[in-house]
């Protein structure tokens, strides 16, 4: 249903509401985002003269190069509401006022290079960074541990490779390297399951610690990613499915909006 999202546009014969419509939500979804490049909105309504009512039968949005909370970039968004009551009067004052709740099936995909980029934001790099758990700082003679230079391989079936650095201070730097399966759990979290370390990407020297480093940065990842920290005001997102193809990674789910959001 989403798969043809791209390209939508109005019949010739959508009224003034419709239009004023589209463009306050436009402009409305382009707000929430840091940066975009593109966002393609559509409104069914039939017949037309619903919208006065505020009755709706359903909302289209495609976007192209999203960057959420400034930091975290989607190389495409689409969702498509079911049908959706609002104040109209709303519209004409530049607003989206939902009168009741409704969802929205939607489709996220992330690039392996948006992936890897994200590996640089602050809020990420905080749950990475000067870590002192007993076995790290067993491992650094008492100094704590960060883990930097993340690489993600997307791989087929949901598999990833990774690669990283762990700086264990005056001992210097070890890499760490593993393979592991994504998976969805509880349509909130992206697991990191089965982790398996992989000794020949690490020097023969190394390979005890880095093994050691490797399980502790698996369950790390494994414990980090939990969508309600990417929720917006008044939206809870929810994983259905996910999938590596190719070097992208697709969530499919859906959206339960209380509300329209303002600004993030």
């Amino acid at each position: 249903m989403l798969g043809g999202l791209t390209g939508f546009t109005n019949n010739t014969g959508t009224d003034w509401g419709e239009r004023i419509l589209n463009t306050v939500a436009s402009k409305t979804i382009r707000h929430l985002f840091t940066q975009s490049e593109s966002v393609e909105v559509a409104v069914r309504c039939y017949p037309s003269s619903k919208l006065l009512q505020g009755s709706i039968d359903s909302f289209k949005m495609n976007g192209s190069g999203l960057v959420i909370r400034r930091e975290f970039r989607a190389q495409e968004v689409s969702f498509e509401t079911d049908a959706v009551s609002i104040d109209f009067s709303g519209v004409m004052n530049g607003k989206i006022l939902l009168k009741q709740p409704t969802q929205a099936v939607a489709q996220v995909t992330l690039s392996q290079a948006d992936i890897n980029q994200s590996f640089q934001a602050e809020l990420v790099k905080k749950r990475l960074q000067n870590l002192e758990t007993p076995e790290l700082t067993e491992l650094s003679g008492g100094q704590p541990v960060s883990f930097s230079e993340v690489n993600v391989q997307l791989l087929p079936n949901n598999q990833v490779q990774i690669f990283a650095q762990a700086d264990l201070g005056e001992k210097g730097m070890v890499p760490v390297s593993m393979t592991a399966t994504l998976a969805a759990e509880r349509r909130r979290r992206v697991r990191f399951k089965d982790a398996k370390f992989q000794s020949e990407a690490v020097p023969e020297s190394l390979r005890d610690i880095s093994d050691t480093l490797t399980k502790v940065f698996a369950e790390i990842l494994d414990n980090m990613v939990d969508l309600d920290r990417f929720n917006l005001d008044g939206v809870t997102l929810r994983i259905n499915r996910l999938e590596t193809q190719g070097k992208t990674l697709v969530f499919s789910g859906y959206a339960q909006i209380e509300r329209v959001p303002n600004n993030p």
